[in-house]
């Protein structure tokens, strides 16, 4: 895994992909702060001026921003398991 790298999650706590996106990085010990679209000021506005719609989850790990699931597909649990150097359990 990547050391020292700054992990933050936009979520909202009625999303299911949010809570699936949560438990994939507290699975693997991935430290990771969270901002609640619906609790933080301004933080949907965020969202969509980084990705051009509000869509969440969305990661930002120092910096860069993506999306961990794809609509229909659900979590992407290959591509983020290879991004953080994870073994899936």
């Amino acid at each position: 895994m990547m050391c020292g790298m700054t992990v933050l999650v936009y979520s909202a706590a009625w999303c299911r992909d949010c809570r699936e996106a949560k438990r994939f990085l507290e699975k693997h010990n991935i430290p990771y702060t969270e901002i609640d679209i619906e609790e933080t000021p301004g933080a949907a506005d965020v969202v969509l001026a980084n990705v051009g719609k509000r869509a969440i989850p969305q990661f930002v790990v120092d910096g860069q921003w993506m999306q961990p699931y794809r609509p229909g597909q659900g979590f992407l649990y290959d591509e983020m398991s290879e991004f953080f150097g994870v073994h899936q359990l």
